[in-house]
C-alpha cells in the first residue's frame, strides 16, 4: 500500500516470495525441523564450488522462467531451497502431473495477483487506502488540463488506457506526482529514458558492487532485456545506464540484473 500511496507500481510476487515464500515458509520449515523447502519456480539454483555462494540461474523453459520474481533471495533462502521445475518445461511438468492423478494436471495458470480473490485490484485498493483514492487532475506536458483522473494508484507509467481523455496522438503515464494529485500525460517518445536510479540492492552472484559491471537488465517480467553499465552509488544503490534508451521505466518495479542466465542480482526502480 505504501508504494501505491507514494505513486509507484509495486511487484508484489517479488515481495512475496521473499516474505512469505521464503520467509515465513522458512520459519515453519524451522519449527517443524525442516532442512529445506521445495517450490514449483521455474529456476534454477546452484553452489558456485570456487566461491561457495548460491547462484540463482533462468530455468530451461524460457517462456516460464520465474527468476526475475527471486531476484531479492538473500544467500540463507536459496541455500535452503529445491526448486525441481527448474530443469523442465511446463509440458513436462503437466505430463508428470498426469501420472501422479493431480487434481491440478489440468489447471488453467493464474494471471492475476493470487491474494486478490475477485482479480479486482481497484476494488482492493479503494478498501485499504480510501484516503488515497482521490479525483485529479490529467495534465500535458505544457501543463495544460486534458481531464481528471479517479486516484493516482490507478495509474501506471506507460499505461494508455483508461485515461478518459481524446487527443490527435496516443497519449500515456509519463509522470505520477502525489505531491498534487496529479497525472502527467504525454507521447510516447517522452516515455523513453538513457539510465535510472535503483535501490535497495540485493546481489546473488557476487558479495559487493565496487566498481562499473555490464549486465543485461530486465525493468519488468517477460522484458527482453537491455545491456546497461552498472555503475555504484553506495552500498545499497546504483545507477543504470542504458547502451540503448528504454521505454516506460517505472518506479516501483524490479530491475534484474544478468549475466546469461545467471541473475546478478537486483533493486527497486527509484528514478
Amino acid at each position: 500500500m505504501d508504494e501505491y500511496t507514494a505513486g509507484r507500481t509495486p511487484s508484489p510476487c517479488v515481495m512475496c516470495n521473499k516474505d512469505l515464500k521464503f520467509g515465513k515458509l522458512l520459519d515453519q520449515a524451522d519449527q517443524l525441523g525442516y532442512n529445506y523447502v521445495a517450490t514449483g519456480h521455474y529456476a534454477r539454483i546452484e553452489q558456485d564450488a570456487e566461491s561457495g555462494r548460491y547462484l540463482l540461474r533462468c530455468g530451461v523453459d524460457q517462456q516460464k522462467d520465474q527468476s526475475y520474481f527471486l531476484f531479492s533471495l538473500t544467500q540463507d533462502q536459496l541455500s535452503r531451497a529445491i526448486m525441481p521445475l527448474g530443469e523442465l518445461n511446463k509440458n513436462q511438468v503437466r505430463e508428470i502431473a498426469h501420472e501422479y492423478n493431480m487434481l491440478t494436471a489440468d489447471k488453467p495458470e493464474s494471471q492475476e495477483l493470487c491474494f486478490i480473490a475477485d482479480d479486482n485490484y481497484k476494488r482492493f485498493l479503494k478498501d485499504r487506502i480510501p484516503e488515497r483514492i482521490q479525483p485529479g487532475s490529467i495534465i500535458n506536458q505544457d501543463n495544460e488540463k486534458l481531464g481528471e483522473h479517479q486516484g493516482v494508484p490507478f495509474y501506471t507509467i506507460g499505461q494508455r488506457r483508461g485515461l478518459g481523455i481524446s487527443a490527435q496522438t496516443p497519449l500515456y503515464v509519463t509522470q505520477i506526482r502525489t505531491k498534487d494529485n496529479t497525472i502527467v500525460v504525454g507521447e510516447s517518445q517522452n516515455l523513453m529514458r538513457d539510465s535510472m536510479q535503483v535501490e535497495d540492492l540485493n546481489l546473488i552472484s557476487i558479495g559487493k558492487l565496487e566498481s562499473p559491471i555490464r549486465a543485461k537488465v530486465k525493468i519488468r517480467y517477460k522484458d527482453s532485456g537491455e545491456m546497461a553499465t552498472i555503475l555504484p552509488l553506495g552500498k545499497t544503490s546504483a545507477k543504470v545506464q542504458f547502451d540503448n534508451p528504454r521505454r516506460a521505466v517505472t518506479p516501483g518495479q524490479a530491475a534484474v540484473f544478468y549475466h546469461d542466465d545467471m541473475v546478478i542480482g537486483g533493486g527497486w526502480i527509484s528514478k
